[in-house]
């Protein structure tokens, strides 16, 4: 098997890499689509809860329905696609890309006049968070267990606490409660839910699980099994406070932890890296500080709301399809203290034709905000906010227009409405 060179390679087929490899495709490029599973979707697969879709489908789709639509756009086009297949190089030669790739058949080397990196995100495990302990079988990751529970058919708990109230521990809750687990408590050293508040409501309020904020988990115990947890309170700045330790008999700890952008590749390229997101620093074409390396989905920035990953999906292979090596002219964006982050970092002024997609997280929770775009100190947009808050990612959508020069002072700000 041989394919000596295609105009795109898009690395991951979750969500992000199919709408890539779609939007690459239908303009015109031969693509490659590179998935390491069996199967394409990525973590969709095992998400069979109904909270997808909804902003792209006017719908909720469960995460198999809502993978299947682009799996089946996906076969109308002629993107050739390798599963079981990992990429174990990138090196770039001028103006190409070389990919070393890894399979059953052996060993495959390709070109490409662009990379799309959809790679999506890995979660944080125990060994990642500060908890003391022995090594008992019973501590996983919320999407391990999920993966027992929807894909194998195992129920992996009996009694259970969850650590974080990040949306896959959420669900989790719900599903392992469905399935006849006890869950104990969801436990979050943050003051406020690290997820959507509709899951605070389907997944915890609806089934009675009780939620605690300003609490930590810093201790395992058991052999060969856990047989408990000791939970504390934390203070303001996360720290335990000694003397609030209660130790609860459990035989399973799920981590809902965090996310963790996939950036191997990006970093085997040297392609610059957010301090902030963790993920590669784009252009409003998702192109990154690497000439000719495209971003999306959750390998850029995580996102809680898939209907925005396929969209960065989209918007990067549509744009790495019509990528011709060209000299960019980039204009920093600038934020204001009160943003977590804004992606794309970056405008690459010669490529402002189409209104700009944004993405932003405030860096605490806010009522009756507006945020404004300006330019040279003139404001170009502004959008009001009942409620914004660091879990949830908000979407805008700029028109620059005619409003910037080659060397423009763009920034975004947040004010409160009056």
């Amino acid at each position: 098997m041989v394919i000596s060179r295609v105009n795109v390679v898009v690395i991951g087929g979750g969500p992000a890499g199919l709408s890539a490899a779609i939007a690459a495709s239908v303009d015109g490029a031969s693509v490659l689509l590179v998935e390491r599973e069996a199967h394409l979707g990525g973590v969709l697969k095992q998400c069979v809860h109904d909270s997808f879709g909804i902003i792209r489908y006017d719908e909720r789709l469960s995460g198999p329905e809502y993978a299947f639509r682009d799996i089946k756009r996906l076969d109308q086009t002629s993107t050739f696609v390798l599963l079981q297949t990992f990429v174990s190089r990138i090196v770039s030669i001028g103006r190409t890309f070389q990919l070393t790739l890894c399979n059953r058949y052996g060993i495959v080397q390709i070109e490409a006049n662009s990379v799309v990196l959809a790679t999506g995100c890995r979660e944080r495990t125990s060994k990642q968070v500060s908890i003391h302990g022995t090594r008992p079988a019973g501590v996983m990751t919320a999407g391990s267990a999920q993966y027992y529970i929807n894909i194998l058919g195992q129920l992996p708990a009996q009694r259970c606490i969850i650590l974080g109230s990040g949306n896959i521990g959420m669900v989790m809750a719900r599903r392992l409660t469905l399935e006849g687990s006890t869950v104990l408590g969801v436990y979050e050293e943050g003051l406020y839910p690290a997820g959507l508040l509709l899951n605070v409501t389907d997944c915890i309020n609806d089934f009675n699980i009780p939620l605690h904020f300003s609490h930590t988990v810093t201790r395992v115990s058991g052999a060969h099994r856990l047989s408990g947890v000791e939970i504390c309170r934390v203070d303001k700045s996360l720290n335990p406070l000694r003397g609030t330790e209660n130790l609860v008999k459990c035989d399973s700890l799920i981590l809902s932890v965090g996310l963790i952008p996939e950036i191997e590749l990006a970093d085997s390229l040297g392609v610059p890296i957010s301090n902030v997101t963790s993920g590669p620093i784009c252009d409003q074409n998702f192109m990154t500080l690497f000439d000719g390396v495209f971003s999306c989905g959750n390998s850029m920035h995580v996102s809680d709301v898939v209907d925005y990953v396929s969209e960065s999906g989209e918007i990067a292979g549509r744009s790495a399809a019509r990528y011709m090596g060209r000299e960019r002219r980039l204009l920093e964006i600038g934020t204001s203290k009160d943003f977590l982050y804004a992606v794309p970092q970056f405008l690459d002024f010669d490529m402002l034709h189409d209104d700009t997609v944004m993405y932003f997280r405030p860096r605490e929770v806010r009522q009756d905000t507006i945020v404004r775009v300006t330019a040279d100190g003139k404001e170009i947009f502004s959008q009001e906010f009942p409620m914004l808050r660091p879990p949830e990612v908000e979407r805008i959508s700029v028109d620059f227009g005619s409003f910037l020069t080659s060397e423009s002072k763009v920034e975004f700000r947040m004010e409160r409405a009056i």
